[in-house]
């Protein structure tokens, strides 16, 4: 009974903790969707464009689709996090064993995983090339007007700077991004490992209690 008690108190409480896993990851998810779909927002309505300036046409595609897709990234994260975050927090607020059934994180678990990967990974990758294309459109235009041919502006000047430092940070992300799955797809291997040899350890144990009580109920003066 022992051996059991524990060994149900391990799936409990693993139970509960992707649960407040899953609940962290959909509030991050939604402030963090809500935060970037915003600005890309106000940034393709605030943007003038000079008119009288000849800009290339890859260049304004480029904006318009990074918007675009920007937005309708974080916003496919936003609804999977508003779907499915009342449901977990109407169960993680009871507190009762029974209702941790109820809650669709289990079931969920790849859409959790989904709008996580959608708001953090791809979602901050077009967020940098967001801004590296806002800088373009806002600074190429930006021309004096006794410049000599031939020289760069000070605008394309001011976009080659935002691109060589925002390129060198969006490496980092990368890099930081790779590295940090390794280590959290590491570090679950080797917690759902532990967790087995528990659970084997308690399973060796509840057997062993049971063979001693038909041992003991063999020999027993009943039994005789």
């Amino acid at each position: 009974m022992r051996a059991m008690s524990g060994s149900e108190l391990s799936l409990q409480a693993l139970s509960w903790r992707k649960l407040y896993l899953s609940r962290a990851k959909l509030k991050a998810t939604s402030r963090t969707s809500a935060l970037l779909s915003g600005f890309a927002m106000v940034a393709m309505v605030e943007v003038q464009l000079d008119t009288s300036h000849d800009y290339p046409p890859g260049l304004l595609i480029a904006f318009s689709a990074c918007t675009t897709v920007l937005v309708a990234v974080h916003l496919f994260a936003l609804m999977i996090s508003t779907c499915i975050l009342p449901n977990i927090e109407a169960v993680s607020n009871v507190h009762n064993l029974n209702s941790l059934r109820e809650s669709p994180h289990e079931r969920m678990h790849r859409h959790v995983e989904l709008a996580w990967a959608f708001s953090t990974v791809i979602g901050t990758l077009l967020f940098l090339a967001e801004v590296v294309l806002l800088c373009w459109v806002k600074f190429l235009p930006i021309r004096p007007k006794n410049q000599k041919n031939g020289t760069i502006s000070a605008g394309v000047a001011a976009a080659i700077t935002s691109t060589s430092i925002m390129v060198p940070f969006g490496l980092i992300f990368i890099v930081f991004a790779v590295h940090f799955y390794r280590s959290l797809v590491s570090h679950k291997t080797d917690r759902q490992f532990r967790e087995l040899e528990e659970l084997e350890d308690l399973t060796r144990l509840q057997n062993e209690l049971d063979q001693r009580g038909e041992t003991s109920a063999l020999h027993s003066p009943t039994s005789q």
